[in-house]
């Protein structure tokens, strides 16, 4: 079962999801192979510490975040991945490793890799690791209004 935060979150914004449970997986990979979704539809909310605060970077799972690039679009000293007792704390009905790309709904900034915005739909975990949500992304847009940067490089 998805988390309630998240489904009333939806819900409230008016938003069309679809949610599709799987087998438990852990990683973007297998979330591809088991629920047949495009590797690069597939959003992953990526937690990182930009000098003293928490920011929520989202891409898709067929790329990793340049670090150089992301420092830059922040105009930061020091960015680099959180650790989940930072951020887990924010994320109390979630699974780690498993919040959504809602940064909104946790109160964390949010900046998402630009190549996600050339996708009709996205996917992305539900706060399980078997359950996750597809909306579109102009939807997510709406939703969330992030930050748009070109921070990734593919893997």
């Amino acid at each position: 079962m998805p988390s309630r935060k998240i489904k009333a979150y939806l819900e409230e914004a008016g938003v069309p999801y679809r949610i599709i449970e799987h087998d438990t997986v852990y990683t973007a990979q297998e979330l591809a192979a088991v629920t047949h979704v495009k590797g690069k539809e597939i959003a992953k909310a990526v937690m990182v510490k930009a000098d003293d605060e928490l920011v929520m970077v989202v891409v898709p799972s067929t790329h990793m975040i340049d670090f150089e690039l992301l420092k830059k679009q922040l105009k930061k000293n020091r960015v680099s991945l959180a650790r989940e007792e930072e951020f887990s704390p924010l994320f109390p009905d979630c699974e780690i490793g498993a919040m959504p790309p809602l940064g909104k709904l946790y109160n964390v900034d949010t900046i998402v890799a630009k190549s996600l915005s050339d996708d009709t739909d996205i996917v992305f975990n539900a706060g399980t690791h078997h359950d996750i949500v597809k909306i579109s992304y102009a939807d997510f847009e709406k939703l969330e209004k992030p930050i748009l940067a070109d921070i990734t490089t593919h893997i």
